[in-house]
């Protein structure tokens, strides 16, 4: 396994729309167990490929909370199948737009079909903060994150301030500086 480089918006890769995965093969569980520490190192609860430049889709999941306890979950190709009528507002955060929260609305229960790390088909209902994560993450895969979800002023704060706070990262790495500690947060999806 390997620690990948989760992209940052406004990346232009992860707006692109990803491919489906044909077989998961020996590459694609590669990618999985790369995704998961990743994500564990991160920390997250979930990452999709297009957040660590692959354009396929995979995503990796893995809820360990108080109320919801699912995973590590391995999807290639996952497809939402039925949602409820009914919404639920979830504060979500995302490891692409690091230290940035917004609440989003989105159908409270989904059912999700994938292939597994093996290759087998899978369905999958959920609800509540899996549901959310499943949606956020399969939203990844078609090139939306969750910001695209609010209004068009609070997302372009906040594409300003990732992109200033890039320009000074990258202005410190030239003169030399160390790459300064972020503050500690709840894990982002």
């Amino acid at each position: 396994m390997a620690l990948r480089t989760i992209l940052t918006a406004p990346d232009p890769r992860l707006k692109k729309k990803s491919l489906p995965v044909t077989d998961v093969d020996a590459d694609v569980r590669q990618l999985m167990d790369d995704m998961l520490e990743t994500m564990y190192d991160a920390p997250g609860i979930g990452l999709a490929a297009p957040q660590v430049g692959d354009l396929r889709r995979v995503v990796v999941l893995h809820i360990d909370r108080e109320d919801t306890k699912v995973g590590p979950l391995f999807m290639a190709n996952p497809e939402i199948v039925a949602a409820s009528d009914e919404d639920a507002t979830y504060e979500e955060g995302c490891l692409s737009v690091p230290e940035h929260y917004s609440d989003v609305v989105r159908p409270a229960r989904v059912t999700v079909r994938y292939l597994d790390r093996d290759g087998q088909q899978q369905e999958l209902a959920c609800e509540g903060l899996l549901a959310t994560c499943v949606q956020h993450e399969i939203d990844h895969l078609d090139g939306i994150l969750f910001i695209d979800h609010i209004s068009a002023l609070k997302r372009n704060m906040i594409l300003r301030k990732l992109l200033k706070a890039r320009k000074e990262k990258e202005r410190d790495a030239a003169d030399g500086k160390p790459e300064a500690k972020a503050k500690e947060h709840a894990p982002a999806i």
